[in-house]
């Protein structure tokens, strides 16, 4: 696998913080979320950092290549397009699926919103893997794929994160981008032992690392990138250090960000995390000794268990110059799941879209001789994940197996990030809503899937309160109506129309 260029230190460029990330010292290179910048229209900050050397990779999060359809070849031009807007060295995406449902289930496409994680299947493995080829031979510079954080485990998984990420790479060639806080948020809502998984991965094939914060609440690990980055992570980054010198580590902040003077902290204390000597303990030699990657995958099942309170076993000593604020210590993992509520389990009023039954054939298994025909690996993989998809978004039942009460965690999540995201991609709907934004969206989000997109969303949302003769007052409503109007309209409002609305709502408001 050929060596790729050192990137240093990095942060996650975000608008809200342009000036900022332009003002870090010693920043060596940034990320963007691909899909938030236009080839021929790059923000002013992009360019000014590109003119002083700083290196940029873009990071995309809608392709989808852990879903059961094939790439989007639309997708998939969008995103070279920006990687060679950018200049970038490489490019990165996750092991995710985004949406399901469609031509290869016959049932309605769905979207997320969000990141949810594949079952550790052979059938999700292959499919994965023959999606990354096809991606690999569209983009024009090397792939590197992210492990994510999750709330959910997929019922009859077949491998552990380590050794699926190990085959992955060994089967297509991709990179890694390793992300120590999704390692950490898995260790405490899913028990699975971050030291293992790093014991696992083929570590030479890492093309940086991510470290990010997050909180704990309800007995669950949110990994929100809003909050300072806590020991446990940086423990996990230092414990990563001793097995390899990654070519890159990057903050990723989204959200409630702090002062100027914060994040640069927070930037020098990963510096220090990855470029102070790590003191080895004999438990950590003899893993040393055991061998990484590939052949500790291979090794029957039996490493140890994770320790209980959150922390690595005795392996790493962060020097104490590389300390940060955490918000929140997580103590164990989530506790045993609590019964459901009548009012949690209430079904929605209004009957949801017709979707695959969540007696689903099992994503590792095929269907048995002499019952029919039997399934492909993406049929499979597409019916379970779309009978998964419409429980979380559309109000079905769960598919048997899960547990429901990290279901409801997930589909509150979900709703959640959807109003935050409408928000802003419509801005003008809270404004026009007032306080009653929030609870109005959670109250659409609970049976109205998202099928194109936000800005669609967005719409439909308005639409959903007009059918239904809301809001209340005569006045709002009249706001949203022409909200609504001047962007469902086969073309934009003359500019008189526009202004005469404007009078109105002006004297309305007086």
């Amino acid at each position: 696998m050929k060596q790729l260029d050192r990137l240093g230190t990095g942060i996650g460029w975000r608008p809200e913080i342009a000036a900022a990330v332009e003002r870090l010292p010693g920043l060596d290179w940034v990320e963007v979320v691909a899909e938030n910048v236009c080839p021929g229209h790059l923000p002013d900050s992009i360019g000014r950092l590109r003119e002083r050397g700083v290196t940029v990779v873009p990071h995309g999060v809608s392709l989808g290549l852990g879903g059961a359809e094939r790439p989007d070849a639309r997708r998939l031009a969008d995103l070279a397009g920006r990687v060679e807007a950018l200049g970038a060295p490489l490019v990165t995406e996750h092991i995710a699926f985004v949406r399901a449902g469609g031509a290869l289930t016959a049932s309605p496409g769905l979207e997320a919103g969000h990141l949810l994680p594949v079952p550790r299947t052979r059938d999700a493995l292959d499919v994965l893997c023959e999606n990354v080829r096809i991606a690999q031979d569209s983009l024009p510079v090397p792939l590197a794929l992210e492990n994510i954080a999750a709330l959910i485990s997929w019922p009859g998984e077949e491998m552990t994160e380590g050794r699926f990420l190990a085959e992955l790479v060994e089967r297509t060639g991709v990179r890694l981008l390793i992300d120590v806080a999704n390692l950490h948020t898995n260790h405490v809502n899913r028990g699975e032992d971050p030291v293992r998984a790093l014991d696992e991965l083929p570590v030479e094939a890492i093309a940086y690392v991510h470290v990010a914060g997050g909180l704990e609440r309800d007995g669950v690990w949110h990994d929100t990138h809003a909050h300072p980055v806590p020991r446990a992570v940086l423990d996990i980054l230092a414990e990563l250090r001793s097995r390899t010198d990654p070519p890159g580590v990057l903050l990723e902040r989204d959200d409630d960000f702090p002062p100027e003077e914060e994040l640069a902290a927070e930037l020098e204390t990963i510096r220090a995390t990855v470029a102070a000597p790590v003191r080895r303990t004999p438990a950590a030699q003899a893993r040393g000794a055991r061998g990484t990657g590939t052949d500790v995958a291979r090794e029957a099942d039996g490493a140890p268990a994770a320790p209980g309170n959150g922390a690595l076993p005795e392996a790493v000593t962060v020097p104490e110059s590389a300390t940060v604020s955490a918000t929140a210590t997580v103590s164990a993992p989530a506790p045993a799941p609590a019964p459901a509520t009548a009012h949690e389990s209430a079904r929605p009023a209004v009957p949801p879209p017709a979707v695959p039954s969540p007696t689903v054939p099992s994503p590792a298994a095929p269907s048995a001789p002499g019952q029919g025909p039997e399934l492909s690996a993406r049929q499979r993989l597409g019916l379970a994940q779309a009978a998964l998809l419409s429980a979380l978004v559309a109000g079905t039942p769960a598919p048997e197996g899960f547990d429901a009460r990290r279901l409801r965690v997930q589909i509150r999540a979900l709703a959640a990030k959807r109003a935050d995201v409408v928000a802003k991609v419509a801005p003008e709907l809270p404004e026009i809503l007032g306080t009653g934004y929030r609870p109005a969206y959670l109250d659409y989000a609970k049976s109205r899937p998202m099928h194109d997109g936000y800005r669609r969303d967005a719409l439909d949302f308005a639409e959903h309160l007009l059918v239904a003769g809301r809001p209340e007052d005569p006045v709002t409503r009249r706001r949203l109506t022409h909200w609504w109007q001047d962007r469902v309209a086969p073309r934009p409002p003359r500019r008189a129309t526009r202004f005469v609305r404007a009078a109105r709502a002006a004297l309305a408001r007086g």
